[in-house]
């Protein structure tokens, strides 16, 4: 059983709706967003007005919304330029698609990063704009939108790393990495505030999603494990930040880090 934070004797199964520490009765003020500790409770929630016309304003689009518009944007593209709506080709699939040679010998690092736009086919991106979709309007609120980009692109570039540690020769697109370490980042924070993960089916999903990836065949392995790996590692770098009452930047930063590991170590394992 977890402990207050302020009183060390005292067991809680209460967490902070907002810094995820745990809190006993007396350190708990109620708030429309739940329960939160004494410092939390004194942030203000910044409101957005619309405009006044009723149109969309800018300031409510979610990151998860802009990431799947990003990755709809160049399937399109991919089918504009010569692919096919049921598998991977065309002109910017050969230009932007992670390929251990084109790191190697023409140093073109940009592919560890566009790889996680682009997609195979139809039910390809599909399944990967649900998945996102799902795990980021969960996700996103607990985190806000910075720390939830900066998992996003740390993820996909731990996909990146797997992906040219494991497959180098092989051309690799999806933003599967990138979804499974956003499921792996979940998983972390639903554990540190005390929800069960089986309950949620958070688990139950990452274990079905693992036995698609390694029994069906043209899946990748490395994208998928070393995307929820990374998730997985900077989930557990937001939670300890909080836990040591650091400011929130602090996670952000661990996340970069994270992220530029990733990037040095997969143009080291292709020798670029």
């Amino acid at each position: 059983m977890a402990t207050c934070y302020r009183h060390p004797t005292r067991e809680t199964g209460v967490a902070c709706s907002n810094c995820s520490r745990p809190i006993c009765p007396d350190c708990m003020t109620p708030t429309p967003v739940g329960m939160r500790c004494p410092e939390c409770s004194r942030e203000k929630t910044k409101v957005v007005r619309g405009p006044v016309g009723g149109g969309l304003s800018t300031t409510t689009l979610s990151a998860t919304v802009v990431l799947i518009a990003i990755n709809v944007i160049l399937f399109v593209g991919e089918m504009a330029s010569g692919g096919s709506i049921g598998e991977a080709g065309g002109t910017l699939f050969q230009k932007l698609a992670l390929f251990g040679p084109s790191i190697e010998f023409n140093h073109e690092y940009y592919r560890m990063v566009s790889y996680a736009f682009l997609h195979s086919g139809f039910l390809h991106i599909a399944f990967n704009m649900w998945f996102i979709w799902v795990i980021g309007n969960m996700l996103e609120p607990a985190l806000g939108k910075v720390r939830f980009v900066a998992l996003y692109f740390a993820s996909l570039l731990c996909g990146a790393f797997a992906v040219l540690l494991l497959e180098p020769n092989s051309a690799t697109v999806g933003a599967s990495g990138a979804a499974f370490g956003l499921l792996g980042c979940a998983i972390v924070e639903a554990r540190s505030r005390g929800i069960d993960v089986w309950a949620t089916g958070l688990l139950p999903i990452a274990l079905i999603n693992f036995a698609f990836t390694f029994l069906f065949p043209g899946i990748s392995i490395g994208g998928h494990v070393g995307g929820f790996a990374g998730g997985l590692l900077v989930g557990l770098i937001f939670q300890q930040a909080d836990r040591a009452r650091l400011p929130r930047f602090a996670g952000t930063i661990g996340a970069v880090i994270v992220a530029v590991a990733a990037v040095v170590g997969g143009i080291a394992v292709v020798g670029g």
